[in-house]
């Protein structure tokens, strides 16, 4: 008997569907209902068995993404993804094209802009294959996909990040950070350097992004009560770029992702405390 085309594509599809929707929770209910209507179909009228089940994730991604994008009207300060850690991003095939700071970026499309971005850029589909996926034209396709690369890269760093293995960068700024050393940290961010961290409101942080080497060396500077007590920190990969688990007493307080620069400087760091979202991260 033949495998399931499903589950012998279960990685590429929860890539699919975390690339739009951003966190593992939604992503893993987008591959469940795909699951189950795949599960309904009778095979005997399918002819792309491959295509037909990236096109249910595809299309129950949009409709998700849409309701999920009403929900985080109210959400408090600033969104980011929920962070995949470890050996977690290699395992479902996110270590190319799922940084932090993409999936970010990808906010900014819209959900049929997302989709073809995704299934174009990340995954090799055609524009034609795409139409079919979508129930569009190619030239609607082609259109989007235009769109989309241009949101992209005009919102993208002029330089891009560097992805090299940066633990002794990671290792050294958190301890900086918390430290409160602003000397280190300085020296260690870029001049223009971005920094978001989603709370939700369960902690005390920026509500709004900070830009700037100073201002975000000066917040860490300030926030000595911020951390948590018996820390610990490990550098690891987030999303398949460097980053750092924290945990507090052996739970999980904040996970933090890196984009470098060339020159070995900070450019982007996101911190992602929403305990919503930490809740599948395993503390080492």
């Amino acid at each position: 008997m033949a495998e399931d085309p499903f589950e012998l594509d279960r990685a590429a599809l929860f890539g699919v569907a975390y690339r739009m929707l951003g966190t593992r929770s939604d992503a893993e209910d987008v591959l469940q209902e795909a699951w189950l209507r795949w599960h309904r179909v009778d095979r005997s009228t399918v002819e792309n068995a491959r295509a037909y089940v990236f096109r249910l994730v595809a299309n129950e991604s949009i409709d998700h993404l849409r309701r999920a994008r009403a929900r985080r009207e109210d959400y408090v300060g600033p969104w980011l993804p929920e962070p995949l850690v470890g050996d977690l991003a290699e395992a479902v095939a996110l270590r190319e094209s799922a940084s932090v700071g993409l999936l970010l970026l990808l906010e900014t499309l819209t959900p049929d802009e997302r989709a073809v971005f995704v299934l174009h850029e990340a995954f090799d589909f055609a524009h034609a294959e795409i139409a079919e996926l979508l129930g569009r034209s190619e030239r609607g396709v082609r259109q989007l996909a235009y769109r989309a690369r241009q949101r992209v890269k005009a919102r993208r760093p002029r330089q891009e990040p560097d992805n090299g293995d940066h633990r002794e960068l990671v290792a050294g700024f958190m301890a900086a950070a918390v430290h409160g050393d602003i000397e280190v940290l300085v020296k260690l961010l870029a001049p223009d350097a971005e920094f978001r961290a989603d709370a939700d409101g369960q902690r005390e942080t920026p509500r709004a992004p900070m830009y700037g080497a100073v201002a975000i060396a000066e917040w860490f500077r300030i926030a000595a009560p911020f951390w948590p007590a018996a820390l610990r920190v490990d550098v690891t990969s987030v999303n398949g770029g460097p980053g750092a688990l924290v945990t507090g007493g052996g739970v999980p307080f904040l996970v933090a992702a890196f984009e470098v620069d060339s020159a070995g400087h900070v450019v982007a760091l996101y911190a992602v405390l929403n305990s919503a979202k930490l809740a599948a991260v395993s503390a080492p």
